[in-house]
């Protein structure tokens, strides 16, 4: 410790500024302290100063990736599922077939609680979904509804999904009993 750090802390503990400093004081004093400092840092080669940026990375040709996640949204923050697997099924070409699984996971939610009672999709091929109706009269009534039922298909799970609908009504009994049969009338042809 010197001389004069001795006298500084027996007046009180506070050393006296340097002689280019001794007629300021306040908030003088501290800017001129600051602008000393970045004097300092700018012939050290550093980049300082109020209200500069900091410098951006240097693009490459063709690179658009930033290594800094900033203040908004990116696609490194963490994501909701849904989002995350539409963009995996997206990304792996799989965005039709999980389009055409829509349609039958969605199905009393699109067509509503009424008509999933008494109809149910069995299969879509090439655009074309079948509808199985659990009596000819919810048949009939489909049949008369199928334009509405396409546009609600469309708006939920995408246009070209479903290009058009098949309706079938419940099956008759068969006459067919066992693993082999004959063309025909069968023996009822002997009645007549």
């Amino acid at each position: 410790m010197t001389h004069d750090d001795d006298d500084a802390e027996d007046r009180g503990g506070a050393a006296e500024p340097p002689a280019h400093l001794a007629g300021l004081t306040g908030m003088d004093l501290v800017r001129r302290t600051l602008e000393e400092a970045r004097g300092a840092a700018r012939s050290q080669g550093k980049n300082v100063g109020r209200g500069r940026r900091a410098p951006t990375p240097r693009r490459v040709a063709g690179s658009s990736r930033r290594r800094w996640s900033g203040p908004g949204p990116d696609s490194r923050d963490p994501q909701l599922l849904g989002a995350a697997t539409s963009d995996l099924a997206r990304s792996r070409g799989w965005s039709g077939r999980v389009a055409e699984g829509a349609v039958f996971g969605r199905w009393r939610t699109v067509v509503g609680d009424q008509i999933a009672a008494h109809a149910s999709p069995t299969s879509l091929n090439e655009g074309v979904l079948t509808v199985a109706a659990e009596s000819t009269a919810w048949a009939t009534q489909l049949r008369m509804v199928q334009a509405q039922l396409l546009a609600k298909i469309a708006a939920a799970v995408g246009d070209g999904v479903v290009t058009s609908i098949k309706i079938t009504g419940p099956v008759g009994p068969s006459w067919r009993k066992g693993r082999y049969n004959v063309r025909g009338r069968g023996p009822r042809d002997t009645y007549g």
